[in-house]
């Protein structure tokens, strides 16, 4: 369990910490109005304006922070490998 909004540990910035794919709810609120709430705020982070795309090219490197950025791969180097590494540097928790 953690917290929907945290401030990163870092920045200092506040962020959500919530997906689709892992959060199941929000403690103390019922099934429906945690599902309105993380519905509304899903909604707001695939908004044109909260998303960047990588062009891929060759020589293409790209690193994000999960403890501030979504990541959704799309199949879109068909005919083509790609290479992914995934680290896990040390670091604060999550308030």
């Amino acid at each position: 369990m953690h917290p929907v909004a945290i401030t990163h540990p870092d920045s200092g910035r506040k962020a959500l910490f919530v997906n689709p794919a892992f959060t199941i709810g929000i403690e103390g609120w019922t099934r429906e109005e945690s599902a309105a709430l993380l519905q509304y705020l899903y909604s707001r982070a695939i908004q044109p304006e909260n998303v960047a795309r990588v062009e891929w090219r060759p020589g293409s490197v790209a690193i994000w922070d999960n403890r501030a950025t979504w990541h959704m791969a799309k199949n879109d180097y068909h005919g083509h490998r790609r290479v992914m590494h995934r680290i896990t540097l040390a670091g604060a928790p999550l308030h």
